[in-house]
């Protein structure tokens, strides 16, 4: 599947609220780092919340793989592309991991 297609599965409206939600949460962590900076609070105070909203962005994108993985990749395999879609989950789970 190439970006320019369109999901095969498309999200719940519950699905997008959760995924949105998470997704707030992380922007209001980033512009408390913002202000943290610009407040000049201590190094460890500041590298504490980046981890946090690194775990968030990550927990984010463990839920779209997840989805995708129990969404479009069973479509397309159901339609037989096994190998291009076992191909493209190992893409983007190194892409992911590193």
């Amino acid at each position: 599947m190439k970006d320019t297609e369109h999901k095969v599965h498309p999200r719940s409206e519950e699905e997008k609220a959760a995924l949105l939600r998470r997704l707030k949460r992380v922007e209001g962590q980033i512009r408390g780092i913002q202000q943290m900076v610009i407040d000049d609070r201590y190094c460890m105070d500041v590298l504490v919340q980046l981890r946090a909203a690194e775990a968030g962005l990550k927990k984010v994108g463990l839920e779209v793989v997840e989805e995708h993985t129990k969404g479009c990749m069973m479509h397309a395999m159901e339609k037989g592309n096994d190998e291009k879609v076992v191909e493209e989950l190992m893409t983007i789970i190194h892409q992911y991991a590193k």
